[in-house]
């Protein structure tokens, strides 16, 4: 395992320097309307204490004005969270920042772990179904993550009802997409996976893109006539130091404990921000 691979303070608000380097050429802004009343960093960073605390919106703490009054109702805060997400703002800045890492070689590809985290929706909402392992209804998501926690590709979004052997052909085609855009090879990686993952198509496909699958075998598997299927047991222990280690991570940002947002693309948005902390946790 890289020895870069060691646990670092997962920041959860920027200065107003690495604000306008990371974040601001990514986010939508409007080329017509009235000026903002604050600016953008403090808007994000309004958004920040929402998806750290875990808080309501009508509960926001809003710095005080020179009279005395809030700078800025809340309403205005989520409305800018939604103008964002609508815009792929969110998802934008997330692969910003995997390209980062990659500029300054913190990523190690040499294994890709992959792994779904479920959670829960009691409001309701879209793109939810009833998850029978976990007894709660929900989505989930596919993440990918190299041996450094690092999670570097754009997840997949599944209701909770979906069977993830099933989803993993969109989710891998997402990472495959990514990295060809970032300019990143992956040929002669493995993929590290549960033995959920494991089929017969699943593994055809990994080998199809040059990489090499290593899925935990379970009972049925072992079971099974036919070709004996390699597994390297020590590859996958990795998982509980990388793609499990970033999820152990994602809990500190306690709106996504629940998911509370209706629409999902607007959960989704908190996420890659969550993510993309947990990404440029390398950076002071």
């Amino acid at each position: 395992m890289s020895k870069k691979n060691e646990s670092k303070r997962i920041p959860t608000a920027f200065t107003e320097e690495q604000f306008n380097s990371f974040i601001l050429p990514h986010l939508y802004i409007p080329k017509y309307g009235p000026k903002p009343k604050i600016s953008y960093f403090k808007k994000f960073t309004y958004i920040s204490k929402i998806l750290t605390t875990g808080s309501q919106w009508h509960e926001l703490v809003v710095d005080k004005d020179e009279t005395g009054q809030p700078e800025i109702h809340y309403s205005n805060i989520h409305r800018t969270h939604l103008l964002w997400s609508g815009h792929g703002s969110y998802e934008e800045i997330f692969v910003n920042s995997v390209v980062t890492l990659k500029n300054n070689n913190l990523l190690d590809l040499e294994v890709i772990h992959g792994d779904g985290t479920t959670q829960s929706a009691k409001k309701g909402g879209d793109n939810l179904g009833f998850n029978g392992h976990k007894k709660i209804k929900g989505d989930k998501h596919i993440v990918f993550s190299d041996r450094n926690c690092n999670i570097v590709a754009p997840f997949l979004s599944v209701p909770g009802n979906r069977n993830e052997c099933a989803a993993f052909e969109s989710a891998f085609g997402k990472l495959k997409k990514s990295f060809k855009a970032f300019g990143i090879s992956f040929h002669g990686s493995i993929m590290s996976l549960d033995g959920v993952y494991n089929s017969k198509a699943n593994r055809k496909l990994i080998h199809n893109s040059q990489m090499t699958p290593n899925i935990n075998l379970r009972k049925c598997d072992k079971e099974r006539k036919g070709r004996n299927q390699k597994f390297d047991e020590k590859i996958f222990k990795e998982r509980f130091h990388t793609i499990e280690r970033a999820f152990a991570w994602e809990d500190k940002f306690k709106r996504l404990l629940m998911r509370f947002e209706y629409i999902s693309h607007v959960f989704d948005s908190f996420k890659y921000l969550a993510y993309t902390f947990i990404n440029l946790r390398h950076f002071p």
